[in-house]
Order: structure tokens, then C-alpha cells, then sequence
């Protein structure tokens, strides 16, 4: 038996000496005790090895720093607890752990007097609130994006064109060559900004056609492009399941769709892809009894684009799917809106995750 284990078998007969933990153990929800002092999980309940992928063995070798790479979040809270200014206390967390995915919890954190060694951490899943919210958010955003670009784009292109007709009247008029440069250069900033703005009009010129969709054909398309384009150190690996059904869609926009964020994502990866270690991965899974946009879907088809890059700049995570916000050089922003866009005439959503060395864009489409 290690000296680690033999350090921590008091706090073990400590803990069962108070009799709490029968009630403990038939919980529900995630359950973490620690010993008060060094933070040291000492016991966890079914809920919390299941959620965690930990064995009680293996969390009672841990601290809460241990468990959680931000432990420090609860870390001041627990402190306040510990120094008896209060006994109980809620609050939201993201717990992040290590090569997984964050938790978006409601903690309940108490002292409970029958265990005065001891710190209760209780951590409900509060996912579906967030992600409802988030849906909210982005749905809301696409329409007032929709809006302000239609508007926008319309103000700038009528006197764009009256701005271009101008500078090349006046290049007839123009004897010297030095100065019909500057009307070349009018004109050529005016045919730029045109080429902007009918980006900006593009999901609203295009009708939608629908056909029968194999989401896979579709992958296997932007795929081969993408790898067209960055032929060396980059992997683009397939995950896909193959009993999902076609459904009705219009191929081309998905395509575009698709192929916006697998490029965006490897335009990101540039660093990886010069060392030889960038990685895309393409994954397709059904979701069952899923709410899109407030609406409940049997099916759905959920499509992952996740790749090892840096992750999305924290100042502008919550605005990607803005137009013009890139987080690149030389970016137009505009690919991350376009398929937004091009996914909602779908009724379905775009969500993403990042953090560095892990992005997730979860592309969701309602199957019936």
C-alpha cells in the first residue's frame, strides 16, 4: 500500500465516522467531499466518477486542483467557506479538465456541521441552460446581422457605383498619365469594395434548391479541396456514422458551408501545419430528442469540425459569426457568417467551443 494511500485512510474513517455518507452515496447528482485543510478528495459518489471518467480510487489521490486545471475558480469561495464566513454558497462554474471538455456547472459548496474536517462540493449540469441561451444569442445575432448587412450593403453600392462611373469620366478627361493612375486607383478600390459587398449579399441571392443530401459526400468534397490546398502537414482525419440518412438539402450551400469553417480552421493552423503536427477532424453523429432554435427534433444530424490549433482569440469568441470580425490577418470575416447563414436555411445552428489546442465547431441540422 503506498504512503499516500496510508495518509489518507483517517480522513476515510474520519468521514465515515459521521455517518453522512449512506445519504452521500445515493445522490444523484455529482458529489465531491474534501478534507477541509488540503482540499484532498476523500470521497466521491457514483455520480461524480461517472461524470468525471475517475475511479473513487483514483480521485482519492487528487486534489480539487488536480481534478479541475482552473481549480483555482473555487478555490477563494472554498477559503471563505473554510474561514466560517458562511456555511453554504451557489455559484456557476466552467470547470475544465484536461483533453475534455469544459463543465458548465451549478455548484453547491457547504460545511456541514456534522463533518466539520470536511467541505461538501455538490455540481449540477446546467448545459442545457447555457446552450439554450447561446442558441438564443446566435439566433438573434443572424437576424440583426441579416438586417444590418442587407441595409448596409445597399447604402454602400449605390454611390460605390456613382463613385466609380465619376473616376472614369474623369480619366477620359486626363491628359497626363501620372494622374490617371489616382483614377485607376479609384476605380480599382471601388470594384474591391464591390466584391465585399456582394459577399455580404450572398446568402440572400441564392435560392434554395433541395435535394437529397449525403452529408458524407459533402465532407468528402471539402475535404479533398482543403487538402488540395495545404497538401503537406496537414491531416484531415473521418469519424463519421454511417447509418445516418440523407435528408433534404441544398448541397452547394452546405458545401460552402462546410468548407468555410475547414478552412478557416486550417488557415489557423498554420503553425501546426509548418511543423508537421496540424490535425482536422471530421465527425458525424446522430442526436436524438434535440432542440434546435426552441424547436424538438426527433433527429438530428450533428457534425463536428474540431482541430488542434491555437483556439479563437478570447476577445472575440462570443462575436465570430459577426461579419467582418476575423481573427486573422488578411481575414475578411466574412466565411464564419456565410455559414451561419447558409446552416440556418437549413433550420439548423452553428455553436462552437474553443480553448487553445482544441476548437469545436458543432454544425447541427434537424433530420426530421
Amino acid at each position: 500500500m503506498s504512503a499516500l494511500h496510508t495518509s489518507i485512510e483517517p480522513w476515510e474513517a474520519k468521514l465515515a465516522a459521521t455517518g453522512i455518507l449512506p445519504g452521500l452515496e445515493a445522490l444523484p447528482t455529482v458529489l465531491l467531499v474534501l478534507e477541509k485543510h488540503t482540499l484532498r478528495v476523500v470521497f466521491a459518489n457514483p455520480a461524480a466518477e461517472a461524470l468525471l471518467a475517475l475511479s473513487r480510487r483514483s480521485l482519492s489521490q487528487m486534489t480539487w486542483n488536480d481534478v479541475f486545471t482552473n481549480g483555482e475558480v473555487l478555490s477563494s469561495t472554498l477559503v471563505d467557506l473554510i474561514a466560517n464566513h458562511f456555511q453554504t454558497t451557489r455559484l456557476d462554474l466552467v470547470l475544465e479538465r484536461t483533453a475534455q471538455e469544459p463543465l458548465h456547472t451549478h455548484a453547491i459548496v457547504a460545511a456541514p456541521e456534522s463533518a466539520p474536517d470536511f467541505v461538501i462540493v455538490e455540481l449540477i449540469e446546467n448545459e442545457q441552460k447555457i446552450k439554450n441561451e447561446r442558441e438564443e444569442r446566435i439566433i438573434d445575432q443572424a437576424l440583426m446581422n441579416k438586417q444590418l448587412i442587407r441595409n448596409l450593403a445597399h447604402e454602400i453600392k449605390n454611390p460605390l457605383g456613382g463613385i466609380r462611373g465619376a473616376a472614369q469620366l474623369l480619366e477620359f478627361e486626363l491628359d497626363q498619365r501620372e494622374l490617371r493612375e489616382y483614377t485607376q486607383v479609384i476605380i480599382k478600390e471601388s470594384d474591391r469594395l464591390q466584391t465585399l459587398v456582394d459577399r455580404l449579399l450572398e446568402p440572400h441571392r441564392h435560392p434554395y434548391i433541395a435535394t437529397d443530401v449525403n452529408i458524407h459526400e459533402v465532407c468528402e468534397r471539402v475535404r479533398s479541396v482543403v487538402l488540395a490546398e495545404f497538401p503537406q502537414g496537414l491531416s484531415i482525419e473521418r469519424d463519421y456514422d454511417v447509418s445516418l440518412p440523407d435528408f433534404r438539402g441544398d448541397k452547394e450551400q452546405l458545401i460552402q458551408a462546410l468548407l468555410n469553417i475547414v478552412r478557416n480552421g486550417a488557415e489557423a493552423l498554420r503553425e501546426q501545419i509548418a511543423r508537421g503536427d496540424a490535425r482536422i477532424e471530421l465527425r458525424t453523429r446522430v442526436a436524438r430528442k434535440i432542440t434546435i432554435a426552441k424547436r424538438l427534433h426527433k433527429l438530428a444530424l450533428e457534425l463536428h469540425v474540431i482541430d488542434n490549433g491555437p483556439g479563437i482569440p478570447a476577445d472575440i469568441r462570443d462575436r465570430i459569426f459577426y461579419p467582418l470580425v476575423s481573427g486573422r490577418d488578411g481575414g475578411s470575416g466574412l466565411g464564419l457568417t456565410l455559414a451561419q447563414s447558409f446552416v440556418q436555411r437549413h433550420d439548423g445552428l452553428i455553436e462552437c467551443e474553443s480553448r487553445p489546442g482544441r476548437t469545436d465547431f458543432r454544425i447541427l441540422l434537424p433530420l426530421g
